[in-house]
């Protein structure tokens, strides 16, 4: 039996079968558990022909987390399928050109309300429209709903990063705000740290740099577990882990899954 036999888990960000999102759902589907995705505006359409790919097609619902009318409507939606929701990934986040590059001073509010209402608030916005269905899943006496969020190490300054590290700090001290207010309630919230993952984001990062091979190499020489980048399958074992039952007294976390380059490299250089 899956670790996540029979679970009812919606999964945020699908894009392409590239993005951390699809590969939590394969796992999410390899461990036994029911899978929805959801996708928004123009890019539903590939969240949609992605849902293909997966080894069993998911179903695909429109979930703009800036439009509290999709957030109801959605909501509405899954109640009518599922009394329960086990599990819920957030793997969302946006932020305008302007509020990237390595000058922070070039976004302004326009900017930068938009990367923290995507990258961050959103968050709440999801667990707030789904917060009867994750509360249903402790009320039979399950392990209770799993909130996980994709998030990035915001406890340093990173090259570029700009307004989307400040998003994510605001992302990191929400959950563990979420989990102190849910927890009561039987629900879950932690955070998944994929510092050195190969995501089409992460190429974004790296393509900021006059040299973006060298300084991919500089990043894998720094990690020290096999000196290699964490693979999307090791980010999904870890989401899959949280949101099972075997995590059920886990929550306000901030799990990395980086071959210890964040910590150890930072301690020994």
């Amino acid at each position: 039996m899956g670790l996540l036999e029979g679970k009812r888990i919606l999964v945020t960000g699908v894009l392409t079968d590239a993005s951390l999102a699809f590969a939590v759902a394969r796992r999410a589907q390899a461990e036994g558990a029911e899978v929805v995705l959801s996708g928004a505006g123009r890019g539903l359409s590939l969240t949609r022909r992605t849902a293909r790919k997966l080894p069993v097609e998911a179903e695909v619902i429109e979930i703009d987390v800036t439009e509290p009318d999709q957030l109801v409507a959605a909501a509405v939606a899954l109640t009518e399928r599922w009394d329960r929701m086990d599990g819920l990934l957030h793997a969302i986040g946006y932020a305008p050109p302007e509020c990237l590059g390595g000058d922070i001073f070039q976004a302004g509010w326009d900017e930068v309300q938009v990367a923290l209402h995507v990258s961050a608030y959103s968050l709440k916005a999801l667990v707030e429209a789904f917060r009867p269905l994750l509360v249903a899943a402790g009320n039979d006496g399950g392990a209770g709903g799993s909130v996980v969020g994709l998030d990035f190490d915001a406890t340093v300054a990173w090259p570029a990063y700009d307004w989307m590290g400040v998003s994510k700090a605001a992302l990191e001290s929400l959950v563990r705000t979420l989990a102190q207010e849910l927890g009561p309630r039987g629900i879950r919230v932690n955070a998944v740290i994929p510092a050195e993952v190969m995501t089409p984001l992460y190429q974004q990062w790296l393509d900021s740099f006059p040299d973006p091979q060298e300084k991919l190499k500089s990043v894998v020489a720094k990690i020290p577990l096999d000196r290699r980048m964490t693979s999307p399958d090791e980010i999904a074992a870890m989401v899959a882990f949280l949101i099972s039952a075997k995590a059920g007294h886990i929550t306000g976390q901030h799990l990395f899954v980086d071959g210890g380059y964040v910590h150890l490299d930072r301690a020994l250089t």
